[in-house]
C-alpha cells in the first residue's frame, strides 16, 4: 500500500514493533553446500539419482510418493500402477523398484512411479513427496513396508538419524542475501540451529489425508495496517488450521484475508493473470506491504517482495505501467480438514524443520508426537532496504514490456533494411564477375570471430 506521511510512519513502526517480540536472524552467512536450486521463486528442486540416473525433482512438503519422468535403467517392475493428482498436474504409471540416493543416504528397492514424458511431463523432471507416508498412494497400492515413501525408508534404515527434516527456500534477486536454498534430513543449516529450540506447533489431524498441518494463533494475521486481521472460526476454537506446503507457488487464504491484505491498495483489483489457474489480486508493482503470521505467540514478519511479486504480471494499468501479483491468493479450501496452504512466499521469510515423530511407518518404539518448528529469517529493516531496491528494477523491466512491441517491430524493420542491403551489395558483387576460371585461387574466408552475439529485448 503505497502511503506517505504519518501513516506510512505509523505502519512501519506497527510491523517494526510485532517483528521485534522475536529474535531475528539473517539469511547473510549460511554455510555449507547449498543442495536446492530456486527456479524463479515458483518452483524448487534437488538431485536424487535411480539406478545411478540422475532426476531433478521438486521438493514437495504436499505429497508423498516419489515420481520421476523417463526410463530407470534396470528398474524392477512391481506389477502395480500408481497415480497421484495434484492442484496443478498429476503423474500416472508403473510403479518400480530402483536404488535411490537422496540426500547422501541410499535405500535400496524404493518404490516409486515411473511416468512416461509427453507434453506435460519433461523427461528427467520429477517431485519427490515429504510429506507423512500415511497419505501415500504407492504405499496403498503395494500394501507393506516395500511401498513405504523415501523418508520412512530412510529413517526406519538409519536409526541414529533423528525423524526430521528441515527447508530453508531462498529469493531470487534479493539484492543482499543470494542463497538459493537448501534442504536437509537430521539436521539444521547453519547459522540456523536455533530452530530446534523454538516452540513446538503440534502436528494437527486432517480429514482428507494427513498433511502437515497445525494452528495458528486466533487472529494470527498482522496486515499492513498493523492490525490484527479477524480469522475467527469456532470449528477449531477460534484458530485456523494451517497447512505447510513447498509445492504451492502462492499462499492460498480466504478471500476475507486476501481482502484485507490488497483490498485497500489503490489501483489493486481481482483478476485473472496468465499462467495462474485461478483469480489473484493485481496491483502497482511499487507496492510496499508488510504483514506477518503468529505461530505460539513468535510472529513472523513476511518480506514485500514476497507480499507483491513480479514472478508474474498482470494487466498494464490505466497509465499503460505494469502489473504485479498479490501473492497471497484467495481460495475456498471445502472439505479439505484445513483453512490455509501457507507455500512458498510465506517460506522464504521461516526456516522450517519438521518432526516425523511417530508418523514413521514400521517405527519399533515411541519416539513422540510429530510437531513444527518455525524460525524467522527475514529483518524488518533490511526487508524495507531490499524492496526500495528492487522496485526500480521492477520498473524497468515493466518499461521493457511496455514497449516491447515497438522494439519488435523496430528489430524487424531494422533487420530488413540490413538484409535488403546485404542482396544488393551482394548482386552488384555478383554482376561483376559472374564466373571464375578454375585456375584461379580460392578467395580466403573472412575471419572467424566466433557466434554472433544474441540479441536481447
Amino acid at each position: 500500500m503505497k502511503l506517505s506521511g504519518a501513516p506510512a510512519f505509523l505502519f512501519y513502526l506497527s510491523w517494526l514493533w510485532a517483528a521485534a517480540r522475536v529474535r531475528l536472524d539473517r539469511r547473510a552467512s549460511i554455510t555449507g553446500t547449498p543442495d536446492v536450486e530456486n527456479e524463479g521463486n515458483t518452483q524448487y528442486k534437488t538431485n536424487i539419482t535411480l539406478n545411478d540416473k540422475v532426476f531433478e525433482v521438486l521438493i514437495d512438503t504436499g505429497s508423498s510418493d516419489l515420481y520421476v519422468v523417463g526410463d530407470v535403467p534396470g528398474a524392477k517392475d512391481t506389477g502395480k500402477t500408481g497415480s497421484v493428482t495434484y492442484a496443478i498436474g498429476s503423474t500416472k504409471g508403473p510403479i518400480k523398484t530402483a536404488t535411490l540416493g537422496f540426500e547422501g543416504f541410499t535405500i535400496k528397492d524404493q518404490a516409486f512411479i515411473e511416468q512416461a514424458p509427453d507434453s506435460q511431463h519433461t523427461e528427467g523432471d520429477g517431485i519427490i513427496g515429504l510429506g507423512p507416508g500415511s497419505s501415500s498412494n504407492v504405499q496403498d497400492e503395494i500394501d507393506n513396508s516395500s511401498g513405504d515413501a523415501p523418508l520412512d525408508r530412510i529413517f526406519r534404515q538409519n536409526t541414529t538419524t533423528p525423524n526430521y527434516i528441515t527447508v530453508l527456500l531462498g529469493r531470487n534477486n534479493d539484492p543482499t542475501d543470494t542463497f538459493a536454498g537448501d534442504f536437509t534430513i537430521g539436521e539444521t543449516v547453519d547459522p540456523y540451529g536455533n530452530i530446534t529450540s523454538q516452540p513446538k506447533l503440534p502436528v494437527t489431524d486432517s480429514s482428507s489425508g494427513q498433511h502437515w498441518t497445525t494452528l495458528m494463533d486466533k487472529n494470527g494475521i498482522i496486515g499492513p495496517d498493523g492490525q490484527r486481521i479477524n480469522t475467527t472460526k469456532r470449528a477449531t476454537g477460534n484458530r485456523l488450521n494451517v497447512m505447510f506446503d513447498t509445492g504451492f507457488t502462492f499462499p492460498q487464504v480466504s478471500n476475507n484475508i486476501a481482502n484485507n491484505i490488497y483490498g485497500r491498495v489503490p489501483g489493486a483489483k481481482l483478476a485473472n493473470v496468465t499462467g495462474i489457474g485461478s483469480p489473484i489480486w493485481t496491483l502497482p508493482c511499487d507496492t510496499e506491504l508488510n504483514i506477518s503470521f503468529v505461530f505460539s505467540n513468535v510472529v513472523i514478519p513476511v518480506h514485500p517482495l514476497d507480499t507483491v511479486t513480479d514472478a508474474f504480471h498482470g494487466d498494464d494499468d490505466a497509465n499503460g505501467n505494469p502489473t504485479c501479483v498479490g501473492a497471497f491468493q484467495p481460495i475456498i479450501l471445502k472439505n479439505q480438514g484445513f483453512d490455509i496452504i501457507l507455500g512458498m512466499s510465506f517460506l522464504r521469510n521461516a526456516y522450517l524443520l519438521i518432526d516425523f515423530g511417530d508418523f514413521v511407518d514400521g517405527s519399533l518404539s515411541k519416539v513422540g508426537d510429530p510437531f513444527i518448528q518455525l524460525l524467522s529469517i527475514t529483518e524488518p529493516v533490511e526487508a524495507h532496504n531490499d524492496f526500495v531496491q528492487c522496485v526500480s528494477v521492477r520498473q524497468r523491466r515493466g518499461l521493457g514490456s511496455k514497449y516491447k512491441i515497438y522494439i519488435i517491430v523496430g528489430s524487424v524493420v531494422a533487420g530488413f533494411i540490413i538484409l535488403t542491403l546485404i542482396v544488393a551489395v551482394s548482386y552488384r558483387a555478383s554482376s561483376k564477375r559472374r564466373y571464375r576460371r578454375l585456375n584461379e585461387p580460392v578467395p580466403e574466408g573472412l575471419p572467424s570471430y566466433g557466434r554472433p552475439p544474441a540479441q536481447r529485448y
